[in-house]
């Protein structure tokens, strides 16, 4: 039925249906849910014959626009405290990527469908939306690493929740309402788009693997850091960015990739509940070691986004600047070795990608291209 429309009336379709399951999502304080919204749409319109697609420069926009929000959230302060307990932090990250790298492989090996990049990407944690980004330029499926990666870290964010709920009673850890259209710095705002579109290009003409997303991530956290840029993201430019990925990637899916990705819903579900069960045992080490309280470090570990962290962390006065350090510097650790990593996993549990993704995949991607 979709393809029967043109495709301005599609991508009006689209925008509907993404707005109002974003909505939906938001009103239930799930997180991520202006990306997810979109992504479900996708989903919807991607299985039932629709023919749009994300134009391709678009989505390296958006993936620079995603590198520039990566690069907000490094700070001073979180440069400090890493500073001050840079032993721990080395220690209980390395701790927490040993154990996705052995959940991932064991992943592979016990759910036959996803191949073994694809399962170290989609239980490895950091910021879901960039290890998504990053795994479709190191060659794995998208489309499954985001289905791994926001199930994760909803479940993270349910359990997180819970925790801080029960620990200090607090009736609401819901997202902050945003402010659709405040006041813009145009000059910070413009300094940001040029940092954005001079980093793509450079990222895209160098080949450097997800060079998009990283090239303009780390000009923006030295000018950053530097004192010499103040990133201007305002949440409408996010929104669109969140829905131009979610789009991108959603609307890849087809009934049969669908279908083949709820066949591994029960060992996915299963690594998560490892991976929290490994973090929360590690805060208890961070607490041992550390002296920090028993919900700080709870936090600082916990596998989820680290905006969905810092809303929960927020609204728990805890040591903010401890657990968003731990979770900034992890995310800087899993995007410099990730790739690494799992190239590595890859070639010892010996299955490449192509092997266990459907036979419509290459075409699929071509059409992201």
């Amino acid at each position: 039925m979709l393809a029967r429309l043109s495709k301005p009336a599609q991508w009006g379709l689209l925008a509907i249906l993404s707005a109002a399951i974003a909505g939906g999502l938001f009103a239930l304080h799930l997180p991520g849910a202006l990306l997810l919204g979109p992504m479900f749409a996708g989903i919807a319109f991607g299985t039932h014959g629709a023919e749009v697609r994300v134009p391709a420069k678009a989505y390296i926009g958006a993936q620079a626009i995603v590198g520039c929000l990566i690069a907000n959230m490094i700070t001073p302060a979180i440069a400090q405290t890493f500073l001050a307990h840079w032993p721990l932090f080395v220690g209980t990250i390395a701790a927490t990527l040993v154990a996705s790298i052995a959940l991932g492989a064991g992943l592979s090996r016990v759910a036959r469908t996803l191949p073994g990049t694809t399962a170290i990407w989609g239980v490895t944690p950091g910021a879901a939306m960039a290890m998504v980004l990053m795994a479709e330029s190191f060659g794995a499926d998208a489309r499954l690493v985001a289905f791994m990666q926001y199930l994760r870290v909803i479940c993270v964010a349910l359990v997180a929740a819970a925790v801080a709920h029960f620990w200090l009673h607090l009736q609401d850890v819901a997202p902050v309402q945003p402010v659709w259209f405040p006041p813009l710095d145009v000059m910070a705002f413009a300094g940001t788009l040029a940092v954005a579109a001079i980093g793509a290009v450079v990222g895209v003409r160098s080949r450097i693997q997800a060079g998009a997303l990283l090239v303009p991530a780390l000009g923006a956290i030295v000018l950053h850091l530097g004192g010499w840029l103040k990133l201007e993201l305002p949440p409408w430019l996010l929104t669109a960015v969140y829905a131009l990925i979610g789009w991108s990637i959603g609307l890849r899916f087809r009934r049969d990739t669908l279908r083949y990705s709820l066949r591994a819903l029960s060992p996915i579900l299963f690594s998560i509940a490892a991976l929290i069960a490994v973090c929360a045992g590690l805060s208890w080490l961070l607490v041992q070691a550390a002296g920090v309280d028993a919900l700080t470090a709870y936090l600082a570990m916990s596998p989820g986004g680290m905006d969905t962290v810092a809303i929960i962390a927020a609204s728990s006065h805890v040591d903010l600047a401890f657990v968003m350090a731990m979770q900034a510097v992890r995310l800087i650790v899993v995007i410099a070795l990730g790739p690494r990593l799992a190239a590595w996993v890859a070639r010892h549990i010996g299955k490449q990608s192509a092997a266990a993704i459907p036979a419509h995949d290459a075409a699929t991607r071509e059409d992201s291209q």
